[in-house]
């Protein structure tokens, strides 16, 4: 008979990883609760027995975007930027039977991810160390789900992550039926954010993002969640969902996408 694995919940720590510094950070009044900080940024909020707990806002509005996409059931999806693979850890809870692949430039993190928070196992969720833009060009077309980009060179997208060529490596290697979503921060002033939809509307049939009313208007910085996807958005769905999350979002699409963004 195998041994069965005994598995104990870290203790907050700071460790050296391939990139910089790590810091596992315990949630005061929290059982089970961390933060994992990457180069000082916070990367993920993990609460090891609420695996489909999602204190990240912007990875509530991503769950809630791939829940009105798709119908019930196991999906293949990537992740670009991995860190503490909290949303990956969501779906494989949710949609049993998933197949996901997390990547992230940083293979020493990786490792940590895996043994602090208990990933599951390779086919559920194989992680891979790599450059996330190289590592998307060896998907076979029509493969993906789902493709999800979530990464960070400090607190800015690594441009290679922001490019023409990458997004329609993007469109090619998701099915028909396929949605990338992003984490794109913004200053206030959607520079960059502009830019990206403006690259995305040229590899993909539908564009749309979703944000704090604040953050739409310029008042203050944050994250920015952008769908694209070369079938049909559920608009009404996606706009009703987000409303009612418990950080409501604004969901924006179409001439109203342009107008409020200045596309």
């Amino acid at each position: 008979m195998a041994k069965r694995r005994i598995y104990t919940a870290p203790g907050s720590q700071v460790v050296e990883i391939s990139t910089g510094t790590a810091r596992l950070e315990k949630v005061d009044g929290e059982a089970d609760s961390y933060v994992l900080h990457v180069n000082g940024v916070p990367s993920s909020s993990i609460t090891l027995s609420e695996p489909m707990r999602l204190d990240f806002e912007y990875l509530d509005w991503m769950s809630r975007i791939i829940d009105v996409q798709f119908a019930p059931g196991p999906l293949r999806a990537v992740h670009i930027g991995a860190a503490g693979c909290a949303l990956a850890r969501a779906l494989h809870a949710g949609r049993p039977g998933s197949k996901q692949t997390a990547i992230d430039i940083d293979p020493v993190l990786l490792d940590y991810s895996r043994t602090w928070f208990d990933l599951p196992r390779s086919p559920g969720l194989a992680l891979r160390a790599g450059d996330g833009a190289v590592e998307a060009e060896k998907f076979r077309p029509d493969a993906l789900d789902v493709l999800v980009r979530d990464a960070f060179d400090h607190d800015s997208v690594p441009p290679a992550l922001q490019t023409s060529e990458f997004f329609t490596t993007c469109a090619r290697i998701l099915k028909d039926s396929g949605v990338y979503i992003a984490n794109v921060p913004d200053a206030g002033d959607h520079r960059v954010l502009r830019a990206e939809l403006e690259l995305l509307g040229s590899a993909f049939d539908h564009v749309a993002a979703a944000a704090e009313p604040g953050i739409i208007k310029g008042r203050r910085r944050g994250n920015v969640v952008v769908i694209a996807a070369n079938s049909p958005l559920r608009i009404p769905e996606l706009d009703r969902s987000l409303r009612t999350a418990a950080t409501m979002a604004t969901f924006l699409t179409g001439q109203d996408l342009k107008s409020r963004l200045g596309l």
